[in-house]
């Protein structure tokens, strides 16, 4: 029923929201008015937090959309330690997901996005702590640039930097971080080296946009001295858009599907408040940019530059928006040799408004979705001038060639197609996303050019540059080049071109799991990026194991793959480590695993990840043969405990009766399932009659809120926010004569050893006498917690709640996990 319940909820986003995240932009008259409303306002605001779905998408909407200010979110980190919703993807490839999720809802709500290279590495308490894990001075020093870069009038942070351990350690470090940079990135001996590209930059106002939240409760809030405050009313209705500040809002965050934040738009006024921090308070509380010169003669000789363009945004003609082009080309003249910021900026802005007022439409299009460098692309350009404004191509080129070097018009409503092979560069780099290209370390990713600093996604490196002239003026068009094809349910179907390596390879399962020293048959697949490619395969494996000779490979096809099968024997004591895919073709050597992320609500994309396998040997027994897995928010350790030697089967919800359970000798119930499995709440019944006829039911953790029944155990148990997020912290054994803690595996601290991230999370707080709390943990300076793992004995079976994070520990192939898991699951009577 689950099942079902998502893909009509899949379909339903379909209909309501753009399918195809790649599909070109091609502005309607209201939204080209709106863009030269935008050219003529010289303001921005930088919206400062610590992850994707932290921004205010409504007061974003406002500034963008009302204000008409340039307004991007600044996200310290890419949301790579969250959860995820709607597939298996965690950590870095979770961090992709939000990355689009975030660039999506900025073209909803008109923000743009960047970052810094801080990862998400899971819950943090303090920002001490988050300090000492991403270094905080390397994050301070992307936060200053981001600012040199993008040059905000205003700053905003979504939290408060006087509050350290009320809230998530990085939401207080976000707004810590921003109030240090405030002053810094004016300060010529911060950071010297960024200044051999980017210039200081003296940000006018910070403010804290503050909300009855932060005090407790909106009477608090209504009690309190608000002279310090800037009310906005954010309710802003546009007619050329028919929406409102609420609805947009309610898009965007809705672009959120990883960790489920759809939203219902709001209708009607609406309050944002602002607390100023640093600078001067506005005469006009309400006008941020009071003060703040936003106009055209903010830059020199643009007094000039806004007497062209302020009549035409007056004079705009919606039936006709070409007829803006003539004033427009003059404006653009007098930008586009200029150097400074803003005329940068305008004169990017000024191109796309004349493109899209004379309807010209340009793209070019590959034959193939990918290719690798060196090899030939063929390309189909399409030009069209839907406007009775003088034009012409002067020229098209690829890696600074030409492919047209003659005068070609393009007349009213007359479709030019041409077609050309292009040579990808020997020397064009792979499109992967450009922080995973370099080991990183546990807080920081490792990214050398400074330039790509703090870029929202992977940068297309194929442009075709389009040499136009217009009336007699020349402007040059970058079009990334783009891949699309026919579907018949969706129609035209766009994709970004990417430059992959000519092959790559897997070893099909990501963690290896040896309980005894027999081999394994280990399945390695090898797929080509080109046609008639050969080679070898090695497998690289740690001291003491065996791994069979290396194998040749021949392929003929591009896209084909093939399997080939290498043995691999374990040592006899317990070993941990990595086993690395090695491909040689020619003088060549290619590491690289290809990973497609692909969902409706973001640009399909391949990702190259490190061909690679987790290892270990461990010293495990197990009773019991069937599992019955009954799915939650998405994880992995079904296939884990496969590696182990369990059958295991999925359960459908809508299957559950007693009957049906009698076949399993454990059930484990996965992640987040009593949040998002609405159906199991008709079932608890049943599963609580499996327990005590003798089975074994294992809970996973469920956030606290939003749970489909109060009725998780066959007793009082309440969920908290308890979690202890150090991975390192002690573990004390409560009840170490427990059968958990020495049947069929003796648990020792050793076994507690090498997790990642955290040990739980979502512990309960209140539990009944019959549970046997086990574990005893805390991180520090904190009270001790018991709630990481209660076990119940239920008739003749066992109920069994564990907060901790074995959707982590187990796909990370961590041993210690694998056997605790193992004697939950073989608990006896």
């Amino acid at each position: 029923m689950q099942k079902h319940f998502l893909l009509f909820f899949v379909f339903l986003l379909l209909f309501i929201t753009p399918t195809n995240a790649q599909q070109p932009k091609k502005p309607n008259a209201s939204e080209i008015y709106q863009a030269i409303q935008k050219l003529n306002f010289l303001g921005s605001v930088l919206y400062i937090a610590a992850h994707p779905d932290d921004e205010n998408t409504r007061l974003i909407s406002y500034l963008s959309n009302n204000v008409k200010a340039r307004t991007a979110y600044l996200s310290i980190t890419r949301g790579d330690g969250g959860q995820n919703l709607i597939g298996t993807e965690l950590s870095e490839l979770l961090g992709i997901i939000r990355t689009n999720e975030l660039q999506e809802a900025r073209k909803i709500d008109g923000g743009e996005q960047f970052f810094t290279r801080a990862n998400d590495f899971g819950y943090s308490k303090n920002p001490e702590e988050t300090f000492t894990i991403w270094g905080k001075e390397d994050v301070l020093s992307d936060v200053v640039l981001a600012i040199r870069k993008f040059k905000p009038d205003v700053i905003i942070n979504r939290f408060n930097h006087r509050t350290p351990g009320t809230t998530h350690g990085h939401h207080t470090a976000s707004a810590i971080l921003s109030i240090e940079a405030f002053e810094l990135a004016n300060n010529k001996t911060a950071y010297p080296n960024q200044l051999e590209t980017y210039t200081t930059w003296q940000v006018q106002r910070l403010f804290f946009n503050t909300s009855w939240w932060f005090y407790g409760s909106q009477e608090n809030f209504d009690k309190a001295d608000k002279s310090n405050l800037v009310g906005l009313k954010t309710g802003t209705y546009y007619p050329s858009l028919g929406l409102s500040d609420g609805e947009i809002a309610a898009l965007s965050r809705s672009k959120h599907q990883s960790q489920g934040f759809g939203n219902t738009g709001s209708r009607g006024e609406d309050q944002e408040y602002l607390e100023l921090l640093k600078g001067s308070m506005p005469k006009t509380p309400s006008n941020l940019f009071e003060g703040i010169n936003t106009t055209w003669s903010r830059i020199k000789g643009g007094d000039a530059i806004g007497k062209i363009l302020e009549p035409v945004e007056r004079n705009f003609d919606f039936k006709n928006p070409a007829a803006s082009v003539p004033e427009l080309l003059k404006a653009y003249h007098l930008l586009k040799s200029r150097t400074d910021y803003w005329s940068i900026q305008k004169t990017k802005e000024i191109q796309d408004i004349i493109a899209a007022s004379c309807g010209l439409f340009m793209e070019a299009v590959s034959e193939m979705q990918y290719s690798s460098p060196s090899s030939s692309v063929k390309i189909k350009v399409e030009a069209i001038n839907r406007s009775t404004i003088p034009m012409a191509f002067n020229g098209i080129s690829y890696d600074n060639k030409p492919l047209l070097s003659e005068s070609l018009p393009l007349n009213n409503n007359e479709r030019k197609n041409l077609e050309y092979s292009i040579i990808i560069p020997k020397t064009a780099k792979y499109t992967s996303p450009y922080w995973l290209k370099e080991k990183g370390l546990l807080g920081l990713y490792n990214v050398k050019e400074i330039e790509e600093i703090g870029l929202p996604s992977i940068n297309p490196n194929e442009p075709i540059y389009f040499n136009i002239n217009i009336a007699g003026e020349e402007i040059i068009f970058k079009k990334d080049i783009l891949f699309k094809y026919n579907s018949p349910v969706m129609g035209e179907v766009y994709q970004p071109f990417q430059v992959l390596p000519e092959v790559y390879g897997s070893i099909k399962e990501k963690v290896l799991i040896f309980d005894n020293t027999s081999s394994k048959q280990i399945p390695v697949v090898v797929r080509a990026g080109r046609d008639n490619l050969s080679g070898t395969i090695t497998l690289q494996h740690p001291e003491g194991w065996q791994v069979s000779d290396p194998q040749t490979f021949l392929i003929n096809k591009k896209d084909q793959e093939k399997e080939f099968i290498f043995t691999v024997t374990p040592p006899k004591t317990q070993s941990e480590g990595q086993l690395l895919l090695l491909l040689q073709v020619g003088d060549a050597f290619y590491t690289k695993e290809r990973i497609s992320i692909d969902y409706p609500h973001i640009p399909f994309q391949h990702v190259l990840v490190s061909a690679e396998a987790k290892i270990a040997r461990i010293e495990l027994q197990k009773n019991g043969k069937n599992i019955g897995y009954i799915a939650g928010a998405g994880d992995e350790i079904p296939s884990a405990l496969e590696q182990i030697g369990y059958q295991v089967i999925q359960i459908q919800p809508e299957t559950i009766t007693v009957e049906n359970l009698k076949q399993f000798d454990a059930i484990v119930v996965g992640i987040r399932a009593y949040n998002v499995v609405e159906s199991l709440k008709f079932k608890q019944e049943v599963l609580f009659n499996y327990v005590e006829n003798g089975g074994n039911l294992l809970v996973q953790y469920n956030v606290s809120r939003g749970l489909v029944t109060d009725n998780l155990a066959p007793y009082p148990l309440k969920l908290s926010n308890n979690r202890v997020t150090e991975e390192f912290a002690k573990v004390t054994f409560i009840h170490p004569n427990h059968p958990v803690l020495n049947t069929p595996n003796k648990i020792t601290a050793r076994d507690f050893e090498n997790w990642i991230q955290e040990r739980g999370l979502y512990f309960p707080s209140e539990w009944g006498k019959e549970f046997t709390p086990i574990l005893q943990m805390n991180d520090q300076g904190e009270n001790p917690t018991q709630g990481a793992l209660l076990i119940a004995k239920h008739g003749k079976g066992h109920f069994i709640y564990t907060g901790l994070s074995f959707f982590r520990e187990l796909p990370a192939g961590v041993s210690g996990a694998y056997r605790l898991f193992a004697n939950l699951l073989s608990l006896t009577e």
